[in-house]
């Protein structure tokens, strides 16, 4: 049996995060974040039905078999909420190794920069939404490298 055929319990429910690339997470969870229209959710067990669209940002999510969060990246997509479970259909999603960092950071400068320089609106709102995922996939980047330091003692 799959993890995403496993029913949920009055603690855990089941969270499948797909892009169209592919499959990212399927498993069991008892908590997930995510970044929807009209802010950040806290999703948790026999959370009422809700449909919703994410913004580019981070998934944070509690696997059942740990005590840590995980991390992905999605650049936008839909939120399906049901009583048992989650469905992320994310535009694109990626693992934080997955990311490449310095491609981030490239993106980020140039975004700022556009956004300081032009004087087109356009330009602008279309470096504002490059600027919000690269600053999205930095932030994955980081707190899976301060995850592995704590696990590494550090």
């Amino acid at each position: 049996m799959t993890a995403s055929r496993e029913l949920p319990t009055a603690t855990t429910m089941v969270l499948d995060i797909v892009s169209a690339e592919e499959r990212l997470y399927s498993g069991k969870v008892r908590r997930v974040c995510i970044t929807g229209a009209n802010g950040e959710l806290g999703i948790f067990p026999r959370h009422s039905a809700l449909l919703t669209s994410i913004r580019p940002g981070i998934v944070r999510f509690i696997p059942v078999d740990s005590n840590e969060e995980d991390y992905l990246y999605v650049s936008g997509g839909m939120l399906e909420v049901q009583p048992g479970g989650v469905i992320v259909l994310a535009d694109t999603a990626m693992r934080c190794e997955d990311i490449d960092e310095e491609a981030a950071r490239e993106a980020k400068r140039r975004a700022e920069d556009v956004m300081r320089n032009s004087v087109l609106y356009t330009d602008r709102d279309e470096a504002h939404a490059v600027l919000l995922q690269a600053m999205a996939q930095l932030a994955v980047v980081e707190k899976a490298r301060k995850k592995r330091g704590k696990r590494n003692g550090g």
